[in-house]
């Protein structure tokens, strides 16, 4: 009934094949205004959720203690002036009076109040500027505070969130335009030389041109009711570009097959359309069931990809079975020119004798390529996960080079400072909260690594105990003006909190460690510790992303399978089809590991080696790849169905299917890749190694999964592959029917 359904919409589009493409042209001309606003909806940032302990940390100092949601750090360095001397503090004052007027600018903690912000060659002092607004939203006014600030003879750079934001923008954008750049000519290349033919080539790029530009403005209606990363606008195009052009490529060559036999343009596109139509449809679906996952996540950034991805596959489906079949029927006289004949001859041959191969030995194929698939994955065993930081960016970027100067300047700990918040149902000024603070403050002193701890109990490392009890016995009359400070700062109500510099990074294990024991730290009744800062976010994140990756990967892993099950009528294949997804999958994981988090190939790639992998890397690649590597998988499948189907022979359903799909398949894989490996030109690291990680896996899948691995296992199962002992009956009711029909 299916195919009945089909046949009639395709017989429609045909007849009205002019009033299609004017609708597809309208919903063009619709989507142009949103298109053109949505980068002004975008958001950034989106790695975090408000269930976290290290963000409810955040809150408690932003509710409780009054501080700025975002801090602005400007850096000042002189070789001749330090930082103590009157004239550099002069200097420092004079060139931030006006930024300090901003109505956004909260407050301005200068370096001579504050001794940590002053490295210990006294040369280079820090100046935070607290922001009233959001850090994902503080990149827009860099630019007004970077002309506030006077000029001085003293050497300034300005760093901290609002910069990184800004610099990750700029970056986005960038990283965009170049892969265009890139993928659409070469991309244009491949399809040239695949069908010999300008107007050929050309109609997968329309497509999938249209479909990322409706896309884009459907994007930015969502965005004008929930929040959408501008990351996601990469994932977009990587997408609707990358599966347009596929689906695209396999019905036009389809067409180009009937047509040789037929040379009737109408039942050409009929049959195109019901049998590699169908197959783009049910490798849309299983595409879209994966990247639908991502909507599961509470992380605003992993959320708004799945939203823009679903909505680009959902386009490419309908413009490729729908706009696609209107414009082969209108420019059908252009569209067969080509070497057609020779090359689909000559790749029959090729691919015929490769499966007769795979297939005459399987079980050695299969125990020689599964070892190579599980070898590349191993690494991925080793993963370190954390968040990014302005590491991620190159060294031309401003917040690059500041991150680095305060982390060689003050150490790598400087800028990553745990937080622990102590809230009591008592003064916490009281003998015995004091007596529990002065204690938790050494226990954290005697770690290794800690350099420093500021608290209401860590006024002077030479007071002891019973001075503070002294100093507080009064709280609301303390008669030094430096414990009244410290006292104001750092307590707020039944709530007090500490901050702990080390020599660590927030990225090193040791960091983590740290945390570890403070969050595993037993205070007696009436007192709870809450920990934050960088590392524990850092950690936080990705227990998090994986405490929420279960039941997305059950929910992928099941509706494809059900899917397939639907599309193919068999218990196995769907099965088999998942756990060779799941291997290139790994693989290419593992890839990523070596790369990026080891350095190999830094060079090549244009990076610095982080030595971890970013936390929602791997979730993210696993939502997209599982449905890009189905997505071949479906193509190839569905045309040794067909073979099935007319012969029940399942050797030769499987070389006479590979070999027919087989040129194809591998061609739009090429044009994934080529659209992968645009992006290894970016400049973040995070879009560099999605690109790379996506042409990899789409790599290893086209070629040693699905081309020699798949028809191996097929040889070994047997007939086995097509059972399905409970829906056999009904399948013979529904081929009669659409027979009768």
């Amino acid at each position: 009934m299916g195919d009945h359904i089909m046949s009639v919409v395709i017989e429609r589009i045909l007849r009205y094949r002019y009033i299609v493409c004017l609708l597809w042209l309208l919903l063009v001309v619709i989507s142009l205004p949103s298109a053109v606003t949505l980068h002004d909806k975008l958001k950034l940032g989106g790695f975090t959720t408000d269930n976290l302990e290290s963000v409810q940390v955040e809150k408690i100092l932003q509710e409780d203690f009054k501080q700025s949601p975002t801090a602005l750090a400007i850096v000042f360095y002189s070789p001749d002036l330090t930082a103590d001397s009157p004239q550099f503090v002069s200097e420092v004052k004079r060139s931030l009076s006006k930024v300090s007027k901003l109505p956004y600018v909260t407050e301005i903690l200068f370096h001579d109040i504050s001794p940590q912000q002053v490295s210990p060659d006294r040369h280079t002092a820090i100046e935070v500027v607290g922001l009233s607004i959001p850090a994902e939203e503080s990149y827009k006014v860099i630019d007004e505070i970077r002309d506030s600030i006077r000029p001085t003879s003293l050497e300034v750079q300005i760093g901290g969130a609002p910069i990184f934001y800004a610099d990750i923008e700029r970056a986005s954008q960038r990283d965009l335009r170049r892969a265009e750049l890139l993928a659409i000519p070469i991309g244009a290349i491949v399809l040239y030389w695949v069908f010999g033919s300008v107007v050929a080539a050309a109609l997968p790029l329309i497509v999938g041109g249209v479909s990322v530009f409706i896309a884009l403005g459907l994007l930015s209606q969502v965005a004008d009711h929930t929040d959408i990363s501008l990351l996601a606008v990469n994932a977009v195009t990587i997408l609707g570009l990358g599966l347009a052009v596929d689906y695209s490529l396999f019905i036009v060559t389809r067409f180009r097959e009937e047509y040789e036999n037929s040379e009737d343009v109408e039942q050409s596109v009929a049959i195109a359309v019901t049998t590699a139509g169908k197959a783009a449809f049910f490798s849309g679906l299983t595409v879209g069931l994966g990247l639908t996952g991502l909507i599961l996540f509470k992380f605003m950034f992993l959320r708004s990809v799945g939203i823009a991805a679903t909505a680009v596959v959902t386009v490419s489906i309908l413009a490729s079975i729908t706009l696609l079949p209107a414009l082969i029927a209108i420019l059908s006289r252009f569209v067969v020119r080509g070497t057609l004949s020779r090359s689909i001859a000559g790749s029959y041959i090729f691919w015929r004798s490769l499966a007769e191969k795979m297939m005459s030995k399987p079980l050695l194929v299969v125990l020689l390529v599964m070892p190579v698939l599980v070898s590349m994955g191993l690494p991925f065993l080793n993963a370190r996960f954390s968040s990014p930081d302005p590491s991620i960016l190159p060294t031309q970027y401003e917040s690059r080079r500041v991150f680095d100067l305060v982390n060689e300047s003050f150490g790598p700990g400087s800028s990553a400072p745990i937080t622990v918040v102590v809230e009591a149902n008592k003064p916490l000024t009281s003998p015995s909260s004091l007596d529990l603070l002065f204690r938790l403050s050494r226990a954290v002193q005697q770690e290794a690594g800690v350099t420093r701890v500021f608290s209401i109990v860590d006024i002077d490392p030479r007071l002891s105990l019973e001075q503070y009890k002294l100093i507080y016995t009064n709280a609301h009359n303390i008669k030094d003006p430096f414990a009244d400070t410290f006292l104001r700062s750092f307590l707020s109500g039944n709530k007090t909190y500490m901050q702990i510099f080390t020599e660590y990074g927030w990225n090193d294990p040791k960091s983590k460690d740290i945390v570890t024991k403070l969050r595993n730290t037993q205070l007696p009744a009436g007192y709870k510790l809450f920990v934050g800062g960088p590392t524990a976010q850092v950690m936080d994140i990705s227990s998090e992303l994986w405490r929420e990756f279960p039941p997305v990967f059950f929910f992928v892993i099941a509706s494809t399978y059900i899917v397939l099950l639907y599309l193919l009528r068999s218990l196995l294949l769907p099965l088999k089809a998942i756990i060779m997804n799941l291997l290139s999958i790994c693989a290419s994981f593992g890839a990523l590991v070596w790369i990026f988090q080891e350095g190999h190939l830094s060079w090549l790639f244009r990076f610095d080696p982080q030595g971890y992998v970013e936390s929602m890397l791997p979730i993210l690649m696993f939502c997209i790849l599982f449905g890009l590597s189905m997505d071949y998988e479906v193509l190839l499948l569905s045309r040794i169905k067909e073979e099935w189907d007319k012969h029940k022979d399942n050797k030769q359903a499987v070389i006479s299917g590979l070999a027919r799909s087989a040129r194809v398949v591998t061609s739009a894989a090429l044009i994934v890749v080529v659209v992968g490996l645009s992006f290894i030109s970016a400049e973040i690291i995070l879009t560099k190694a999605l690109g790379l990680g996506t042409a990899l896996a789409v790599l290893i899948d086209a070629t040693l999964v699905r081309m020699i691995l798949v028809p191996a296992l097929m040889r070994l199962l047997g007939d086995w592959n097509w059972w399905m002992p409970r829906l056999s009956a009904v399948s013979h009711r529904e081929r009669s029917i659409d027979a009768e029909m």
